[in-house]
């Protein structure tokens, strides 16, 4: 059970970190050349893609027992460009089965 959750963390996280540098594209559509629908799609999809991603961690935390650093910085890595990438490498892979 706990590589079926993380490795549906893995994935949402890579699909939440593609979601995020998307943002970086579709904020200049939308503010420099009025082009506000790609934002709107993909920041529902990021939206959605970021809470997804929060309740997964912490349901592996508690499975996998990560201490509060783990939990942390798979957290934060939400939050930073490339973040959800890092931490697949450096914190995920890791658990791997």
């Amino acid at each position: 059970m706990i590589s079926y959750k993380l490795g549906l963390l893995r994935i949402v996280g890579f699909l939440e970190g593609c979601s995020f540098l998307g943002l970086g594209i579709t904020m200049p559509l939308k503010y420099m050349y009025h082009m506000p629908k790609p934002n709107l799609y993909v920041g529902m999809a990021h939206g959605w893609l970021f809470i997804a991603y929060v309740i997964l961690v912490l349901l592996v935390a508690r499975n996998i027992k990560w201490g509060n650093k783990n939990t942390f910085w798979a957290l934060l890595a939400s939050l930073i460009p490339f973040g959800t990438f890092i931490a697949d490498r450096r914190l995920f892979s890791k658990y791997k089965s």
